[in-house]
């Protein structure tokens, strides 16, 4: 029976996120890849809480793993995020040349 509650609770995340993220305008993925790569973080705190627990070696080769992947995660987070705050930004447009030819 807990496997089949776990079902639905899953096939439920999985409709509602699809349904939440259709949803979102293109002017507040920004702000909510920054939220998410907030969320990392606190998974690389967790990665490394793991990592130090001195439960076995199995523990700390996992938690080392853990920690490189969230990382990667956070890092790879942030560049697309601030790529995409670069595409908002004005172009400077080149001075004009003063003089010419007459």
């Amino acid at each position: 029976m807990e496997a089949v509650f776990l079902t639905f609770i899953l096939m439920l995340s999985i409709f509602l996120g699809i349904e939440l993220i259709s949803k979102v305008p293109a002017t507040l993925h920004t702000p909510l890849m920054s939220g998410a790569n907030a969320i990392s973080g606190i998974t690389v705190v967790g990665a490394l809480l793991a990592t130090g627990s001195g439960h076995g070696a199995i523990s700390g080769i996992l938690g080392a793993v853990a920690v490189a992947l969230a990382m990667i995660n956070v890092v790879g987070g942030y560049m697309v995020t601030d790529r995409m705050l670069a595409m908002f930004k004005k172009k400077e447009v080149p001075a004009v040349q003063k003089g010419g030819s007459s």
